[in-house]
């Protein structure tokens, strides 16, 4: 369920969600030259569910996805993910939850040149000290595809390669939630649709929970639902979306 006052969504105390917000706003500047980002959103986001974020340019989904996923802060409302309220860490404490609890796939691949593809699935685990379950390894290297790949570093990997490294890396730890950031948009369409397949793949199969910006419907339509921002507030939501039915909705936006 999704709401934009301040009231806690519907289940929001529960464990039936991976990540609440509850009246997030954010502003930049202050005075005349504040710049309101969002404006007391607030949704709820199920366990092992799919949502995509949606909007026009300069709607807040960008900074809706970061500020749930403690890479900006909040002006005000509140933030929990796996029953943890994060808008009150620490910088430590928040970074060690982002480094443990939580997956990151980016536009940009964000990986590091000189590792190999099986270093850089590995180098989150590493840097919390944890050794990665080898037969949950296997898997998601199979289910990407990239076995042949592992000692190649990603200046040898394609574009689609490199963001397939990208998300073995994320889920790597089994994150209470993969948060993507317009994961597509780097690639073509055939890289592109591998994957968000295997997005949907992680979430029917694994039970994985993802929050993905995103442009395009035909990405967006691989979600369970979409949510659509417009000026900083949630204006609708979609269940089981197709590509018409997301384009419809912008359409009216639009209008």
């Amino acid at each position: 369920m999704t709401q934009t006052s301040a009231a806690p969504p519907a289940g929001a105390h529960t464990g039936e969600n991976a990540a609440v917000a509850t009246g997030l706003t954010k502003q930049y500047g202050t005075g005349d030259n504040a710049v309101t980002a969002l404006r007391e959103v607030s949704a709820a986001f199920p366990r092992g569910r799919f949502t995509a974020i949606m909007g026009p340019s300069g709607s807040g989904k960008s900074t809706f996805l970061h500020c749930l996923a403690g890479l900006d802060t909040a002006t005000s409302g509140s933030v929990v993910i796996g029953g943890v309220e994060i808008t009150g860490l620490s910088r430590t404490r928040l970074t060690r939850l982002r480094r443990d609890r939580l997956g990151f796939v980016f536009q940009s691949f964000n990986l590091l040149p000189m590792l190999t593809a099986e270093e850089n699935i590995r180098l989150t685990g590493r840097l919390g000290g944890r050794k990665a379950d080898r037969a949950w390894f296997d898997t998601i290297v199979d289910a990407l595809g990239l076995r042949g790949r592992l000692g190649h570093r990603p200046g040898e990997l394609s574009g689609g390669q490199q963001q397939r490294v990208a998300v073995a890396r994320a889920l790597l730890t089994r994150p209470d939630v993969l948060f993507a950031d317009e994961p597509t948009g780097n690639l073509d369409s055939r890289s592109g649709g591998e994957v968000l397949g295997f997005l949907r793949t992680a979430v029917d199969d694994y039970g994985q929970t993802v929050i993905m910006v995103t442009h395009d419907p035909a990405a967006a339509a691989h979600a369970d639902r979409v949510l659509f921002l417009a000026d900083g507030r949630i204006v609708h939501e979609l269940m089981e979306p197709t590509i018409d039915g997301v384009h419809a909705v912008m359409r009216r936006m639009e209008d």
